[in-house]
């Protein structure tokens, strides 16, 4: 593949200096500019959770992005569309944004500890909010990488709902698998609150048996071209699955997201598939 002409798509969970403390924050801040770095194009999207601080971080609204009513469930959602920059990095980012969805000032729980139980939802209006955005901006991404768990829905959707859309044609998925993966269950109607465009119950029946997060990243490694085990304690069982169907799999070394050298394996990686 190309170098010059490639274009990366990041669909985060977290990122610094939005959010931090965590690896996937640090990969979304730090591969981004990476990337960016080795003469690649990118982009990056995260949900404007309601602990992201607008005013400090000056987000504003793209209204010429904003506008478009996703249904998920039986309601339709407002897509809000933000953007802020990292100026350091020369690094523009995206958010996806909805009142029902990401104003609360948890990312994933409550004060409590208690799982959203819109959570099933929130995944569903991310992946799908991502990927309208995408196209509205007219910019056809050869790699899209997936980085933290609500982001897992995007692979499913990208190869089965907007497979013949020309923006996506030659677009490959990236999935990074971290420590993130929920232990809590979603809602039983999970799978069938997913269906939309070409998607089938075959596609989503890990999700009808069981709606839990292994199964959810296992449902985004059947769709997915590569995958990353970027954490140390991935479910065994989600490693075999990805695996035994023949993926490329790229194991990240503990130490490389310290040291820095995960960028360039990861781009190596990129330009395999």
């Amino acid at each position: 593949m190309d170098n010059s002409a490639q274009k990366v798509l990041f669909v985060c969970s977290e990122m610094e200096p939005y959010l931090s403390g965590s690896d996937i924050a640090t990969v979304g801040r730090y591969l981004p500019q990476g990337t960016q770095d080795r003469k690649k194009e990118i982009r990056v999207f995260l949900p404007h959770y309601g602990c992201i601080n607008e005013r400090k971080h000056q987000l504003h609204e793209v209204i010429r992005l904003s506008g478009m009513n996703l249904v998920v469930g039986e309601a339709d959602h407002p897509l809000i569309i933000k953007v802020a920059s990292i100026a350091e990095a020369h690094t523009q980012v995206y958010f996806i944004d909805n009142e029902d969805y990401f104003k609360r000032k948890q990312t994933f729980a409550d004060e409590e500890g208690r799982f959203f139980e819109d959570n099933d939802e929130r995944a569903i209006f991310y992946a799908r909010g991502v990927l309208e955005t995408v196209k509205k901006l007219r910019w056809a991404p050869d790699i899209i990488h997936c980085n933290g768990w609500i982001s897992h829905l995007l692979p499913l959707y990208l190869k089965k709902a907007y497979k013949d859309d020309p923006i996506f044609s030659n677009s490959k998925v990236v999935l990074s698998l971290y420590n993130d993966t929920p232990k809590e269950s979603f809602n039983a109607d999970f799978a069938d609150k997913i269906m939309f465009g070409g998607i089938s119950e075959k596609d989503v029946d890990l999700l009808k048996n069981a709606p839990d997060g292994t199964n959810l990243a296992k449902t985004a490694a059947r769709f997915s071209d590569g995958v990353i085990l970027a954490g140390e304690n991935i479910p065994s069982s989600l490693v075999s699955y990805c695996r035994d169907r023949g993926l490329k799999v790229l194991k990240s070394k503990s130490k490389s997201i310290s040291d820095g050298s995960y960028i360039d394996e990861y781009n190596a990686f990129y330009d395999q598939l």
